[in-house]
């Protein structure tokens, strides 16, 4: 159970970030998470915890019997995916993330089939998942609702562990593991992680992948992250604030090629119009510079990849697709693997899968 209980909300909810990490881990006190809500709850050591269990995950997988297995692992738990927001990749991602560790799921993605539709309550709609569920795994519109409904949990009858898997503006952990995971498999044979130049391009301001990912990539020595976008759509004060407080080595410019030409991994993004405060607003902002293409792909340097948390627009071409060094459709595959652990280590199944036989 988590440690929610020994706090109130409003205090819990007026914690900075990383303050609120000892009330998320799993009592056992192995570092694992009992609730996923923010990027800041993991710090390298459970990083490299999670990309191992994940590596042995896929190995074990290889094999009709290692598939078999790992279907055993969980057969006793079910996991509530509670998508209120349009997905496809992280619900389909955690879907078969859950079936490979032997879950049994159920959804509801869109709240006009739920009771929210009568009106009630978030809270009550938890509570009422958590009563046939074990897991919920959760994507909201609404800023914060993960973490509100995390501590409602905690404080009920019935505590199960939630997944963030998108929260408005705000984070997406589980995202952020699996760029980590994408850049640390990309690598691993390359030197490693360290020391690295990551450029993120697009719509930094309101992307929440962005947000998490860059604050992940501070658990690592060196790596020197640029942002590049439209004045109006650059990163948030926030995110530059943290980076400069803990002595990140980083830039904010509007050049792509330039910073193309010394990036180890590029980040794109799509302009995420369907927060515009106004119908269209984004449409008028010059995004012209802000796309990669095959002039990009030439500056590229050629141990360094093109990443994307998809669904992309045009910030790509298509013509990028088939270079070696394009690593979003890999990176999408990644996600499965890397939440499959994530499931296995928040349930507390770590060591299980690791010291097996396959």
């Amino acid at each position: 159970m988590a440690r929610l209980t020994e706090i109130g909300w409003e205090d819990f909810h007026a914690l900075p970030l990383e303050a609120k990490r000892a009330y998320l881990e799993r009592t056992e006190g192995d570092g694992m998470p009992y609730h996923t809500l923010f990027a800041q709850q993991f710090d390298r050591a459970t990083l490299e915890r999670l990309c191992a269990l994940a590596n042995r995950i896929r190995f074990i997988n290889k094999s009709k019997e290692g598939a078999l297995y790992l279907k055993s692992v969980l057969a006793h738990k079910r996991a509530m995916l509670y998508f209120s927001q349009p997905s496809s990749r992280t619900f389909l991602s955690h879907l078969a993330a859950c079936q490979i560790m032997g879950l049994t799921t159920g959804s509801v993605r869109d709240a006009a089939t739920s009771s929210e539709f009568k009106g009630e309550s978030h809270e009550d709609s938890i509570r009422t998942f958590s009563s046939y569920f074990d897991m919920i795994i959760m994507r909201s519109p609404e800023q914060g609702l993960a973490e509100k409904m995390a501590w409602e949990l905690s404080n009920s009858s019935r505590p199960i562990p939630i997944l963030n898997a998108g929260s408005g503006k705000d984070q997406h952990p589980t995202q952020a593991l699996l760029d980590i995971y994408t850049l640390v498999r990309s690598f691993e044979e390359k030197g490693g992680l360290d020391g690295r130049t990551v450029v993120f391009c697009g719509d930094l301001m309101r992307g929440r992948t962005v947000r998490s990912l860059s604050y992940l990539l501070t658990n690592f020595r060196d790596v020197r992250q640029v942002f590049v976008a439209p004045q109006e759509l650059q990163v948030p004060a926030d995110v530059v604030m943290i980076l400069a407080k803990k002595g990140i080595d980083f830039e904010v410019t509007d050049d792509l090629r330039g910073a193309v030409k010394t990036a180890d991994a590029v980040y794109m993004t799509r302009i995420q119009d369907e927060w515009d405060s106004s119908k269209g607003a984004s449409a008028k902002i010059d995004t012209s510079r802000f796309k990669f293409g095959a002039e990009e792909l030439k500056l590229l340097p050629k141990d360094g990849i093109i990443m994307h948390p998809l669904p992309r627009r045009d910030e790509i071409a298509t013509c990028c697709d088939h270079d070696p060094r394009a690593m979003y459709w890999r990176q999408m595959r990644n996600g499965m693997w890397i939440r499959a652990a994530l499931i296995a280590g928040t349930f507390g199944f770590e060591k299980t899968v690791m010291e097996c036989g396959y």
